[in-house]
């Protein structure tokens, strides 16, 4: 076969707004749809293909399109959930790149198997999930990974990374860093625990299971999942990226002088001493909750989602963001940062 034969499709001219959650109107110049590893191979001995700009695309959930883009749009469609191992601790379930987050999450307690119920209804794939580290009510990526399985595009070859090897620290990771472009998550193995504990330490999880003894892994995730349904516009409805903003992490001594000038400001202790301050509460206290700027907005819920209230393009959201940043830095001396990639 020619080097630069592939004998798959790659379409051209494929518009992004359905693959984002975001929803804004944009397109992408090349577009294929990766079912299997060797497509990647092909791709990278391509000569015409391997020369154009690169974009990996999962869910789309992290993502804001700020134009159409100029290249090839790998779409990550890899499907596969199995278990692969356990021993006296644990189970290791593997899913693939492709699979939907919160399918795999609600698969896996079918399974019996808790330990990701904390993650419920998060948007986005499973191969996203490691590179944004993500978290929520107490439960981080790396309290539950094992390994995944790695390409990289200059070596075309499949390497294997352990949790050291992928750095995670704050929503973030190697992969939005050092590796950054540099090769795609086949997929994830995760050590569920066999020895399974609820994590309640968050108060509204706490308090919607307030009237059951030992609640089961569904059932923390059911009340998850009430939780941010009643808190969270469902991307299908109301474009979105979930939380714009990483909550930010500060000293000690600025948190003490905010909470000296401001009494109500939210915030937790960090384990090196520093602490996490609640963006959505500093977005909130800066004016921001409800209002919009162009066609885009601040979720009048939660003050933490900017929202496409209908048209939005990449450059409404992008001047809202820098809006809401410059009211906290002004109000607060604190620096919020996007958690989406901007393209």
């Amino acid at each position: 076969m020619n080097s630069n034969t592939i004998p798959f499709d790659i379409q051209s001219n494929v518009s992004l707004q359905s693959k984002t959650t975001f929803g804004i109107d944009a397109s992408a110049c090349q577009f294929v749809d990766i079912t299997n590893v060797h497509q990647l191979v092909q791709i990278k001995q391509n000569s015409a293909l391997s020369s154009l700009p690169r974009l990996v695309l999962g869910g789309g959930s992290n993502l804001v399109l700020t134009g159409d883009f100029d290249g090839l749009v790998l779409h990550m469609a890899l499907a596969g959930r199995e278990l692969v191992a356990e021993d006296d601790q644990a189970f290791y379930v593997r899913a693939a790149a492709g699979e939907g987050w919160h399918e795999f999450v609600q698969w896996s307690l079918s399974k019996g198997w808790g330990g990701l119920e904390n993650l419920s209804l998060i948007p986005g794939s499973v191969g996203a999930a490691p590179i944004q580290n993500i978290g929520a009510y107490g439960v981080e990526i790396k309290d539950v990974f094992h390994s995944l399985n790695w390409f990289e595009f200059a070596t075309e070859t499949v390497h294997t990374m352990y949790r050291q090897d992928c750095r995670f620290a704050y929503r973030d990771s190697v992969f939005k860093n050092e590796l950054r472009d540099l090769g795609v998550i086949l997929d994830v193995t995760f050590a569920l625990p066999k020895h399974w504990q609820a994590k309640l330490g968050y108060g509204d999880v706490a308090q919607s299971l307030a009237g059951i003894e030992a609640p089961s892994a569904q059932q923390v995730s059911d009340a998850i999942c009430a939780i941010r349904q009643s808190k969270l516009p469902d991307p299908k409805v109301i474009g979105n990226a979930g939380s714009f903003f990483k909550n930010p992490l500060v000293s000690a001594e600025l948190r003490d002088s905010l909470l000296a000038a401001f009494p109500q400001l939210v915030s937790y202790p960090q384990a090196d001493g520093r602490f996490k301050l609640a963006a959505g509460w500093l977005i909130e206290q800066a004016g921001w909750k409800g209002r919009a700027l162009g066609r885009a907005g601040v979720y009048a819920k939660q003050a933490l989602v900017l929202v496409n209230l209908g048209g939005a393009t990449g450059a409404d959201v992008v001047a809202l963001s820098q809006a809401v940043q410059a009211d906290v830095l002004h109000k607060f001396g604190v620096q919020l940062e996007p958690e989406p990639v901007f393209v």
